[in-house]
């Protein structure tokens, strides 16, 4: 048997595929979710894996949310490796608070790209362009968000008529299509270009909308087993697991629980001692309207932390209060992008920071969000029997490790 090359990321080592590889992150797949799905007989192909495949499970990292979680697969690491410890942070040097989706913020390279380096053929379809620039640094090969697929180009995405080729119109951002044309995609790139590698991440607007087992969560999953099993059928190995979980945040009447940590804080300290940041901030809030359960807090000059800490601690709706050093060495965040602070919500909390600047007339339906501990186990599932997994704590970002070392 001819040897595959290994490669080493980010002090990991890695066999280059011999059979097409799909890895996928499903974007807020808190578990129950495919367990609601499987039980109501509607997702045949998740419903196989545990009897041809393996179904395991892991943490996710914190804060758990999209953007560092996804970077964190890709790479094989930690935030503190990589640097991309939100979707949102503030810039010391621009003394702004900005989106981290620019590539200049990630630290390491991603697998991504060095598989491509070392002669693998690598495609990447992302749902939102926000995760574009991130997943596809320095990759040549193809790339390009669901958002985007329509002015997508053979010289920047490395594919062109992508409209026509998928079969599908330019979903919008907030629907169930935004998903389905990245699936769809991957299948078309699997039967037409047959990449070594190739990574689908999805969008969480259906699981902030749908609980587990409800119509439009089943349905949701339906339409991905349907293309899991094309990639199945087609002989990919295919690794799946989730950036993060999803959980109710409301009260027993579906009221939101939120606690205004900028309110307090401006109350209790005054205005301008202490600036309350929330790294679930992106362009695309409608559904969850930037409130999750996890916040940074940067205090001005001659604030006491411990005394602060203790204040927020003590608010009803907040789970844990950690100084920068703790936060740092127990999510393995980096430290000159995280606050003073780390607060983490409740389960059934999220935080945000005034009350005026959260716009929550999108939320239809009762809120449900992530970014705290509660949403951090995820699924680590293949249609491949594994061996020789390591003992030990597991993490979403095994998946490509697991995916490429374990299976025989």
């Amino acid at each position: 048997m001819i040897r595959q090359p290994i490669i080493t990321v980010n002090q990991r080592s890695y066999t280059l595929p011999r059979t097409p590889t799909v890895i996928v992150c499903i974007v807020g797949c808190e578990q129950d979710y495919l367990n609601q799905a499987v039980q109501a007989g509607v997702a045949p192909f998740f419903a196989s894996l545990a009897r041809k495949g393996t179904v395991l499970s892991g943490d996710c990292v914190m804060p758990s949310f999209t953007n560092p979680n996804n970077l964190s697969i890709v790479t094989g690491a930690p935030p503190s490796v990589h640097g991309i410890c939100g979707n949102y942070f503030f810039d010391a040097q621009q003394n702004a608070e900005v989106l981290m989706n620019d590539a200049r913020y990630l630290r390491a390279p991603t697998l991504l790209a060095e598989a491509a380096i070392a002669g693998a053929k690598v495609a990447v379809v992302t749902a939102k362009d926000k995760l574009r620039s991130l997943l596809g640094h320095r990759l040549q090969g193809i790339c390009f968000s669901a958002e985007k697929a329509d002015t997508a180009t053979l010289a920047d995405n490395g594919i062109d008529d992508l409209l026509r080729k998928v079969g599908m119109p330019l979903p919008s951002m907030y629907s169930a299509e935004l998903s389905e044309f990245v699936f769809a995609a991957g299948v078309v790139l699997m039967e037409s270009e047959r990449p070594d590698l190739m990574y689908l991440s999805t969008t969480d607007y259906i699981q902030h909308k749908f609980a587990p087992g409800t119509e439009g969560a089943n349905s949701f999953y339906a339409m991905m087993d349907r293309y899991l099993s094309r990639l199945d059928e087609g002989g990919a190995v295919i690794g799946i697991t989730a950036d993060h979980g999803m959980n109710a945040k409301t009260d027993s009447l579906g009221v939101p629980n939120i606690v205004f940590l900028q309110d307090e804080l401006d109350r209790e300290l005054g205005a301008g001692a202490a600036r309350v940041l929330l790294p679930i901030t992106d362009p695309y809030v409608v559904h969850h309207g930037a409130l999750g359960s996890f916040a940074t807090v940067y205090l001005g000059d001659g604030a006491d932390p411990a005394q602060v800490a203790r204040l927020i601690a003590a608010l009803n709706g907040v789970e844990e209060v950690l100084d920068r050093q703790a936060a740092c060495e127990r999510f393995e965040l980096p430290s000159d992008r995280i606050g003073d602070l780390v607060v983490l919500g409740h389960r059934l909390s999220v935080l945000g920071t005034s009350a005026a600047k959260h716009d929550l007339s999108g939320l239809t339906v009762p809120l449900r969000s992530h970014g705290g501990l509660s949403e951090q186990r995820v699924p680590l599932l293949f249609n491949r029997v594994l061996h020789d997994v390591p003992p030990g704590r597991l993490r979403n970002f095994d998946v490509f490790s697991l995916a490429l070392n374990h299976v025989r």
